[in-house]
């Protein structure tokens, strides 16, 4: 796969693939994203819908971001690891968690969001774009969240 990429669950009873490459890659340390990555932050891969293609079944947790839209993130029934997101503001968009990938090497991260709820202990690399908060001329793209 040239320009797209692909990955699973934990299990290994979801998988999916992008044809096409990640339009954006963000970096986010909400307080959402990190109650549900098991760690301070999650990294989100944005893929236009048509792209992505899923084999398995999630399960949804829907929940109101801080801009009040809903994010539904899908994760494995069987072992819980986070697949993917949507969120109701951004159609046509999906948010790929970084985590469930088979190749690390393509998420590396185009920017920093929620950036002041990041723990004190947690280096922010100073050669990207870093936002307090999600900023509103940035694309909102970055992250499942906002």
């Amino acid at each position: 796969m040239a320009e797209g990429f692909s990955g699973k669950c934990l299990c290994g009873a979801v998988h999916y693939t992008s044809t096409a490459a990640p339009q954006f890659v963000g970096q986010c340390h909400c307080v959402d994203c990190r109650k549900t990555s098991g760690t301070d932050h999650s990294t989100h891969l944005v893929v236009p819908e048509e792209a992505f293609a899923l084999t398995g079944t999630l399960k949804y947790f829907d929940h109101p971001a801080d801009s009040g839209h809903i994010v539904s993130r899908g994760f494995c029934p069987e072992c819980g690891a986070p697949i993917c997101s949507r969120n109701s503001s951004m159609e046509g968009r999906v948010f790929v968690r970084a985590s469930s990938l088979d190749d690390l090497e393509i998420a590396k991260p185009h920017m920093i969001v929620y950036a002041s709820r990041a723990p004190s202990w947690r280096h922010l690399d100073p050669d990207l774009p870093t936002f307090a908060e999600m900023p509103d001329k940035a694309p909102r793209a970055a992250t499942g969240t906002g």
